[in-house]
């Protein structure tokens, strides 16, 4: 039994959190405004090359409308940027570094081509 004890007290030590190597970054900048009535912009920046800026406002079904960008460098030294906008038809990125999907093959789209063409005549399948 105390050697069970001493097992999950070693095992607790082991993952308890580490202190970091690195120091800490510094904020260049951190500007906030709050204009009480579900308006708002902020902009932060720190040292280390990340910076965030958003503005949003209240939107129709109770949801924040927000506007903003991000962006953080990467290893070979170029910066990535994400814009994105979040409303009530959700959080939708732009950037080239988003994966995107592959284009349709040719015959794909003469099938959903044939498809539009019966909705359209009223043909439908069950």
């Amino acid at each position: 039994m105390k050697l069970v004890i001493l097992a999950c007290l070693a095992a607790m030590a082991a993952a308890a959190p580490q202190p970091q190597d690195s120091p800490p970054v510094a904020i260049l900048r951190d500007d906030r405004q709050d204009s009480g009535d579900g308006n708002f912009n902020y902009a932060f920046e720190a040292e280390n090359g990340i910076s965030v800026e958003a503005s949003g406002s209240p939107g129709s079904e109770g949801q924040s409308n927000i506007q903003g960008v991000y962006r953080f460098p990467l290893d070979d030294g170029t910066v990535a940027e994400v814009r994105y906008v979040a409303d009530e038809n959700g959080f939708r990125p732009e950037s080239p570094l988003l994966p995107t999907p592959h284009p349709l093959p040719a015959h794909v789209h003469e099938l959903l081509r044939i498809a539009e063409d019966q909705r359209a005549r009223g043909i439908t399948f069950e």
